[in-house]
């Protein structure tokens, strides 16, 4: 249990709140939110209305999720500068439930708070199915980096083959299809609202 000096000051950070509003941010629900922490979503809903102040592991991996960096939550101040490391990148399987995920998603500027931009290393493994249609932000930017691509785009497909690059309107309905017998990799830029 925590002394009352040490509540105070740590709901100063309101950390909760900023839980809170990453997850609006990318319109999920607690229970999606839970399903890629692990964590439940009562206790996810705790944390976020400042009842229950989250361990730093229990933070990270929330922290994760959204591509942020622990500093997130902490106002760090200095220069916009960090880099990732490719054995620091966390795989995010979409959707996070599945045994054969339609894509994995691996963040490569989570440490910056306050981003603009997020961008990812994405994998569309062989043997998969085409994502659901789903809306996030207002663009999204893909470029091939091997394998073969469709983009479906509010009903009309795109195929990208390496070395192909394509900018959207991703506040429209879109999904992915590997094509082809081997798995597809690209670079995914997406830019929220």
């Amino acid at each position: 249990m925590l002394s009352d000096t040490l509540a105070s000051e740590l709901e100063r950070y309101r950390i909760g709140p900023r839980i809170k509003t990453l997850r609006l941010k990318k319109k999920m629900g607690l229970v999606q939110l839970g399903a890629h922490t692990d964590l439940s979503p009562g206790m996810l809903s705790k944390i976020e209305r400042g009842q229950l102040f989250p361990t730093l592991p229990t933070l990270l991996r929330i922290a994760m999720v959204f591509g942020v960096d622990l500093d997130y939550f902490f106002n760090k101040e200095g220069p916009l500068v960090a880099v990732t490391r490719r054995d620091e990148r966390l795989r995010l399987p979409s959707p996070p439930d599945e045994a054969t995920p339609f894509y994995l998603f691996e963040s490569l500027n989570y440490p910056i708070a306050e981003r603009r931009m997020d961008a990812y290393f994405a994998e569309f493994p062989a043997n998969t199915q085409s994502s659901q249609p789903h809306r996030h932000g207002s663009a999204e930017f893909i470029y091939v980096i091997s394998g073969r691509l469709t983009v479906n785009v509010d009903g009309e497909e795109t195929s990208l083959n390496e070395g192909d690059a394509m900018h959207f309107d991703s506040s429209l309905p879109h999904s992915y299809r590997r094509e082809g017998e081997s798995a597809c990799t690209a670079i995914v830029v997406t830019i929220p609202e």
